[in-house]
């Protein structure tokens, strides 16, 4: 067995990354001896322990285009980049934004872990909000509960829509197999769900518009702007016939609510990417 394997499994929760820092930083000891190779053979009688690290930490490299634009003792807020998951599934567990804010804050120290609040899909960017202590997590995930938090979107839109503004207010329910639909019944069941837009720019194809949440129901705004014949550009799931960019047209662009520790409103901005304005203008 390597020394990799031996931490692995000494330290199952443990990302490659991880150990790989752990290694480089120095905190690996063989028998009381510092070991940074992680391919050499260790026997069952070896002892492999965890310390302090030898000189300052190494700090983890984010993923490309994962940007930290805010970060306290209470918090961290960061832009997303799409096709990156915020956190793990049955089929991918390594790449995701919490297993990266995880590495980046073990190497810490004082070490420090990341508690999740919220969640965007893994085609949507922009901005989250992620604890790093439990009694911010509990703050911030009230708010989200009681519909405090201020949270916008920018997307592209298949279609040129003829309302400048609109409120959407449907129920929303959820299949076995995860699909979210709206119920249309006359015993109409799920939950609500609230969706507020207003048109940014119009193109000759596709509509770029501004989003506010009411409510915050998994893909609430991509099955309701599809239920209106709009579509969110690149939503092949939900009716879009076009994939211009190679992903989502949608990207969230505003985040506020009231900081757990200062208790102080905070608003963070992420403006749309470039390319959202050049599909809808056509150019």
């Amino acid at each position: 067995m390597t020394l990799v394997e031996r931490l692995h499994a000494e330290f199952p929760g443990a990302s490659g990354r991880s150990v790989k820092q752990w290694l480089g930083a120095g905190r690996v000891r063989v028998n009381g001896e510092v070991a940074r190779d992680g391919r050499v053979p260790v026997g069952p009688r070896d002892r492999v322990t965890l310390g302090p690290a030898e000189g300052p930490p190494a700090e983890a490299t984010l993923p490309r285009d994962l940007r930290v634009i805010h970060e306290d003792a209470q918090l961290l807020v960061i832009d997303k980049p799409p096709g990156l998951l915020t956190i793990a599934t049955e089929r991918e567990r390594e790449r995701t934004a919490y297993r990266a804010l995880w590495d980046l804050l073990d190497g810490r120290r004082p070490r420090a872990r990341p508690y999740i609040v919220h969640r965007l899909d893994r085609e949507t960017s922009g901005l989250l909000v992620v604890a790093k202590t439990p009694a911010a997590k509990q703050a911030l995930q009230r708010q989200f509960a009681e519909r405090t938090v201020d949270r916008g979107y920018v997307a592209v839109v298949d279609g040129v829509m003829r309302k400048d503004a609109q409120t959407l207010t449907d129920r929303l329910t959820e299949d076995a197999a995860y699909r979210v639909r709206i119920e249309t019944g006359p015993r109409r069941g799920g939950r609500e769900a609230i969706t507020r837009y207003r048109v940014r720019e119009r193109g000759p194809r596709a509509t770029l518009i501004d989003i506010a949440l009411g409510t915050g129901r998994r893909h609430q705004i991509r099955v309701q702007l599809a239920a209106i014949g709009h579509p969110v550009a690149g939503d092949a799931a939900h009716g879009s016939g076009r994939d211009p960019l190679g992903r989502i047209c949608l990207h969230a662009s505003v985040l506020g609510f009231v900081h757990p520790g200062t208790r102080a409103p905070v608003r963070f901005e992420s403006p749309p990417p470039p390319a959202f304005l050049r599909l809808v203008r056509g150019v």
